[in-house]
């Protein structure tokens, strides 16, 4: 169950005792029931509150980027937690972790697109960085194209 579930069934207890104590002959049921009310409400109003600048950050960057290569990413680690690694210099388009076709295992290394002036920061600041146990390589991305031209020279 989400987290928020559990955070409204608290406040709708409180609540509800707090009703029952200003108002015994109350039926518990009904004090309840209020005290949910009141706090799915502000609740609501809480989260509407923090979404618009959740939107705004979730908004793919449109001007120029740049695509790093990360090696030696540790096995367990997940896309979010290299985007908010990377996140930190710059916004982040998108995080690719490559994995093994045939076991489906991360093979320890990936791609993130983000800013350019935070990826050449990030490329600066994360290159030989400490990450759950593992040294970080950080690099621009080569390009396939670019690959295929200096083999074919």
């Amino acid at each position: 169950m989400q987290k928020s579930f559990f955070i409204v069934l608290a406040v709708a207890i409180i609540g509800a005792l707090a009703i029952f104590q200003i108002a015994p002959d109350l039926n518990g049921a009904i004090a309840f029931f209020t005290g949910a009310i009141i706090a799915s409400v502000i609740f609501s109003i809480q989260s509407k509150s923090g979404t618009s600048a959740a939107a705004s950050s979730n908004e793919p960057y449109t001007g120029p980027t740049m695509t790093l290569y990360v090696g030696n990413l540790p096995y367990r680690v997940h896309e979010g937690e290299v985007k908010a690694l990377f996140g930190e210099y710059g916004p982040v388009n998108s995080v690719r972790l490559v994995r093994d076709r045939k076991t489906g295992r991360r093979k320890g290394f990936g791609f993130i697109e983000m800013s350019e002036a935070g990826a050449k920061k990030a490329m600066s600041k994360l290159n030989e960085y400490d990450f759950q146990e593992r040294t970080l390589k950080v690099r621009e991305a080569k390009s396939q194209d670019s690959d295929k031209t200096e083999s074919q020279a």
